[in-house]
């Protein structure tokens, strides 16, 4: 059996999604810490969880990876960052993989999968609760798909009012 390829210390280790992302929106121009945050939560936040946490530790990662370049503190001490020529490669390399199997996780499929053992009045409560907010989200992506112009966030719109009104009809469905 052949010894294994020795590993290259210099080469860069592959980019999680999140930080492939703010890399991603770093393409658009600087931006800080906040600003990451906000774009994250407008543009992929129904269906790809970035907290202001996370934003914060992939972009210190990603500074010292030379991937981002902290430019000069600005007003309410906001750091933008901006993207250097190792980001644009680091993001190329990413983007350039085909994306893997989505992973649901659903808190209330988790909840009902054991719903035997909850009351059905909690159960109910849950269901509403549930129904409302995806409610709440097909009215938002429905507004925002009216001034949409860029046809990969039109298709991207488009799967979420699709996946909204699928999980509403399934709720309605359900007997509690």
């Amino acid at each position: 059996m052949a010894d294994p390829a020795p590993l290259d210390p210099t080469a860069a280790p592959p980019l999680n999604p999140t930080a492939a992302s703010l890399l991603g929106f770093l393409h658009r121009g600087p931006q800080s810490g906040w600003d990451l945050t906000v774009t994250a939560q407008e543009c992929i936040g129904g269906f790809w969880t970035v907290t202001r946490s996370q934003v914060y530790r992939e972009l210190a990662g990603l500074a010292r990876s030379g991937a981002v370049r902290e430019l000069p503190t600005e007003a309410r001490d906001r750091k933008p960052y901006e993207l250097t020529d190792a980001g644009r490669d680091a993001f190329a390399r990413w983007i350039a993989d085909l994306p893997g199997p989505e992973v649901i996780r659903h808190p209330l499929l988790l909840f009902l999968s054991f719903g035997e053992h909850v009351p059905e009045p909690r159960l109910t409560e849950a269901i509403e609760q549930h129904r409302a907010a995806h409610r709440d989200d097909l009215a938002r992506y429905r507004a925002s798909a009216e001034h949409v112009t860029d046809p990969y966030a039109a298709a991207t719109l488009d799967f979420g009012i699709a996946y909204e009104e699928m999980v509403l009809a399934w709720l309605d469905r359900l007997p509690w």
